[in-house]
């Protein structure tokens, strides 16, 4: 019989499981791909461009860049960057 204290000691060493539809992790600077394959700008429904490097989704049509915080895309026109 195993005593309690070595079965803690067996779980502790387990590796923790994900659940089987969970996604795969990626780093918390990016987006989804699949996720931006759907969005579009929220004024003229127009394609967005990705910038990794200012972490934005770029508007040409509306002449905004939505920023990303924390993995996810901020699509309000009132948080968008204007640009030229």
């Amino acid at each position: 019989m195993i005593a309690s204290q070595d079965m803690l000691r067996l779980r502790r060493r387990q590796p923790k499981e994900r659940p089987m539809n969970a996604a795969p992790e990626r780093p918390e600077s990016t987006v989804d791909p699949k996720l931006l394959e759907i969005l579009v700008c929220p004024l003229t429904k127009g394609p967005l461009e990705f910038d990794s490097g200012k972490q934005e989704l770029i508007s040409r049509s509306a002449k905004l860049a939505y920023p990303i915080r924390d993995g996810i895309p901020i699509m309000l026109p009132e948080e968008a960057r204007k640009i030229e």
